[in-house]
């Protein structure tokens, strides 16, 4: 395993122990990153880091629920204790409203408020609690990246155009939460512009994981590569931006 060192790049990606989250850490980690793992469940956090390790990469891995303020609060400790830095953030965790198991379905009027509240504590209260437990660290980052893992469907202007392609793929609680996330990646790139922080919201495409299902027509090796460029973003890059592949995306 390749030990991290002082010069060393450190990355957080949460939700990061399996699919998209998993291949946004080994790319990163291929790049000579040290990656940490953000998990729920810390043994399989620790075995994907273990997967990694093996492949001859630098890989940890830390509890952290997203949606749990205990575990949000402890990172800056561990991450200090551990590797006295943090370069980049990955906000990668998230989820879709499961219980019904159709997008279509919860819809405006059918999603209950405790799905609806508690798809926007994973996708869009975790990740702020998250990155403002982490912006003191990430603050001494001679180049700090965060980046939101969002989604086409967050946009608005496409949702609002009957041409669109995603104009009939409405899941409310998903979509609102993500265009929330949105508004926080324009804001905090907006407070931020006076530093050496840049905040980017990424979208991965439609990619084969369990939430994308085989029906997707994206590996997940494609799905990784806009997180992982917005992550190492050089000094000249955007900020405050929405991508999809190097291209900009209508918010």
């Amino acid at each position: 395993m390749i030990e991290a060192n002082e010069n060393c790049k450190v990355a957080l990606i949460t939700g990061g122990n399996k699919g998209l989250g998993l291949e946004i850490a080994r790319q990163l980690a291929k790049k000579g990153v040290h990656v940490v793992f953000g998990s729920r469940d810390l043994v399989r956090g620790e075995s994907a880091a273990k997967t990694l390790q093996n492949e001859g990469l630098s890989a940890r891995a830390v509890k952290l629920n997203v949606t749990n303020a205990d575990d949000s609060a402890a990172l800056p400790e561990f991450l200090s204790r551990e590797f006295g830095r943090l370069d980049i953030l990955v906000n990668n965790a998230g989820a879709m409203n499961e219980s019904h198991g159709e997008w279509q379905i919860s819809t405006v009027t059918t999603i209950s408020e405790a799905e609806l509240r508690a798809t926007f504590d994973a996708n869009f209260f975790g990740a702020v609690a998250v990155t403002r437990a982490l912006l003191p660290l990430l603050l001494q980052s001679d180049a700090g990246r965060i980046v939101n893992q969002s989604s086409i469907l967050a946009s608005l202007l496409m949702h609002a155009d009957p041409q669109s392609p995603i104009y009939q793929t409405k899941p409310f609680a998903y979509n609102a939460s993500k265009t929330a996330l949105n508004a926080f990646t324009i804001h905090l790139a907006y407070e931020l512009r006076d530093t050496k922080i840049k905040v980017n919201a990424a979208h991965p495409g439609w990619v084969q994981t369990d939430m994308g299902t085989d029906a997707a027509p994206l590996r997940v090796q494609d799905g990784a590569k806009t997180a992982v460029e917005l992550a190492l973003l050089p000094h000249s890059g955007p900020s405050g931006g929405y991508f999809h592949l190097g291209e900009s995306l209508p918010w």
